[in-house]
Formats: C-alpha cells, structure tokens, sequence
C-alpha cells in the first residue's frame, strides 16, 4: 500500500509561483513512477506532469511545458511541482498519483492523494 499527501496549494495572483510537494510513505520502489493531475470544476482531469521515481524522464501536457518543472527527492520520498508563471487557467485541485512501471505518458495510476486546492486570482 501506499498513502500520498500533497501540499503546497494556495491563493495566488496571476504571475506569480507556487511549490506542491507530494510525500509518498508505504512500498515505495525505484520502477515507480509519479504524476500530477489537475481538476478545475466543470472540466475534465487532466494530466499535468510526470516522473520515474529512480530517473530523470519526465512528461508534460503541453498546457504547462515550459512553466511548470516535476522533481523527486528519493531521500524524502517526496515528489515536486513547481509552479511559474501562473494563471487563472491553472486553477483547479492537484493530485498527486502513482503507480509501478510503465511510461510517464501513461495516465493510468493505481494510488491517489487527496488534492490540494490551487486558485489563481486575477
């Protein structure tokens, strides 16, 4: 089993950054991979980033190339996104995800946190 907890939303002005961190505990492997998704209300979830746990390969939905990076801390076991340039198309809950093996472009994910509320105000 594996419990994740995201951290890190808040209430920002457009521009502006912000840090979401993903702490992962339980049976944690280096073939997993990590992923974030997004949810704003009346949309569909969409799949923001992703990254192997042991590895440097990365995705990103082209929405968020350039301004948001994916980053892991194996130490920590906790996973990172940061957040630049935001706007109020970025508003939505994030979820942190995981699963072992397969592609980082593969949306599919076995284990879920909670969310995190990310709201950026104009």
């Amino acid at each position: 089993q594996v419990l994740l907890v995201e951290s890190g939303g808040g209430l920002v002005q457009v521009g502006a950054s912000l840090r979401l961190s993903c702490a992962a505990s339980g049976r944690i492997f280096s073939n997993f991979r990590a992923g974030w998704f997004r949810q704003a209300p009346g949309k569909e979830r969409e799949y923001v980033a992703a990254i192997r746990w042991s590895g440097d390969i990365t995705y990103y939905a082209d929405s968020v190339k350039g301004r948001f990076t994916i980053s892991r801390d194996n130490a920590k076991n906790t996973v990172y996104l940061q957040m630049n340039s935001l706007n109020p198309e970025d508003t939505a809950i994030y979820y942190c995800a995981a699963r072992p093996g397969g592609s980082v472009t593969d949306p599919t994910y076995d284990y879920w946190g909670q969310g995190t509320q990310v709201t950026v105000s104009s």
